[in-house]
């Protein structure tokens, strides 16, 4: 069996003692995608944060590559392996392309800077320029290929596609799925664009108000659209049908 590398257990995290994620358990493993998906404010980014240790769970317990994820200890999980890339990009304007991938990995070899560049040829004859000038999906390759460059284990994304046009983001998504098999990468991605996350996931899950709401192989709810509508509109009396917005994906 492949090696997993995310275990939460039980997980309830939050804010100032109010939960947003409450009793998650998911695991992932090498070379597996998983997307979690779910309206706004089910809980996503909280689920995020916590499994790379920006937040401490108020219950339960999370393990990244066999070891416990602890706050103050997020510096040692990003050496071992551990990227996010939130859903902010992480990136700085006036910087340039070249400088936040010296930022990224000081050392970083050639032939690890050209197996991201040749995901993203869009950045090759951007390096000079300052990532302010870029455009939104220029910005969010940049993001990725930093995450690339540490060579991650597992790869956690929040909400890639955020101000793309579908476009882009239906031609960034393959290469998610690229990576996870090509370099047995575990990659956890939260995505808006419901269809497009599943046809490359292998298995997802569904959040609403903070719970699991649903789980899968991603191409079973690929092939059954009214489970992931339901999801949406609050399976089990965890939403409230006025107030939830459907993706139109979905």
């Amino acid at each position: 069996m492949p090696d997993v590398l995310l275990d939460l257990d039980a997980v309830t995290a939050g804010y100032n003692g109010v939960a947003a994620v409450r009793d998650l358990t998911l695991s992932v493993s090498a070379g597996e995608v998983v997307a979690m998906l779910g309206p706004n404010g089910a809980g996503k980014t909280t689920a995020l944060l916590t499994m790379v240790g920006l937040l401490e769970p108020m219950a339960g317990s999370v393990t990244a590559l066999g070891r416990p994820v602890r706050s103050r200890h997020t510096d040692k999980l990003v050496r071992a392996g551990v990227l996010l890339v939130p859903d902010d990009r992480g990136v700085f304007a006036d910087l340039t392309v070249g400088e936040h991938f010296r930022m990224a990995r000081a050392k970083a070899d050639k032939v690890r800077l050209d197996f991201v560049l040749d995901r993203f040829p869009a950045l090759r004859p951007l390096r000079d320029r300052r990532v302010g000038l870029l455009s939104g999906g220029e910005q969010q390759m940049l993001a990725i290929g930093k995450a690339l460059l540490a060579e991650p284990k597992l790869l956690l994304i929040d909400e890639m596609s955020l101000g793309l046009a579908p476009k882009i983001v239906q031609e960034m998504l393959p290469g998610i799925r690229r990576l996870a098999k090509d370099e047995n990468v575990g990659v956890v991605l939260v995505e808006q664009h419901v269809e497009l996350a599943l046809s490359v996931a292998d298995r997802a899950i569904v959040l609403n108000h903070g719970r699991m709401v649903l789980e899968g192989a991603a191409r079973d709810l690929l092939a059954d659209r009214t489970k992931v509508q339901q999801a949406y509109f609050g399976a089990g009396g965890y939403a409230d049908e006025e107030h939830e917005a459907l993706p139109a994906e979905v």
